[in-house]
């Protein structure tokens, strides 16, 4: 459950924020975990709002996008569509594929208060 301390250093950066930017409180924390991330979505969501009480994430909204993967296939040189890793190329059948999208896990912007 890699998700907790993944939490955490969202937290992290968001506190560094908060006190760099000089605001109070998060109203919306929006996220992006790409699907081929390794990450539960909603095991790290959990964690998100395990943590929150009394930091600036306190009664913040999530919102996580997913975005899909895309890898490149090594043998017939395309750039394809990834479902999940490990699986084979839409076009040749083959595996040597080099993940190129869908494996962010990032901070895409938050909604703050700054009273």
């Amino acid at each position: 459950m890699h998700e907790v301390s993944l939490a955490g250093g969202v937290l992290a950066l968001v506190e560094a924020a908060a006190e760099r930017e000089s605001f109070v409180r998060v109203k919306v924390l929006r996220l992006e975990v790409g699907r081929l991330a390794g990450v539960d979505v909603e095991t790290l969501r959990f964690a998100l709002e395990a943590i929150a009480p009394g930091t600036c994430l306190c009664s913040a909204r999530v919102e996580i996008d997913e975005p899909s993967g895309s890898a490149w296939c090594m043998n017939c040189n395309a750039t394809v569509a990834l479902a999940t890793r490990g699986a084979p190329c839409a076009h040749c059948g083959g595996y040597w594929l080099q993940p190129n999208g869908g494996t962010e896990l990032r901070i895409v912007d938050l909604i703050v208060d700054d009273a």
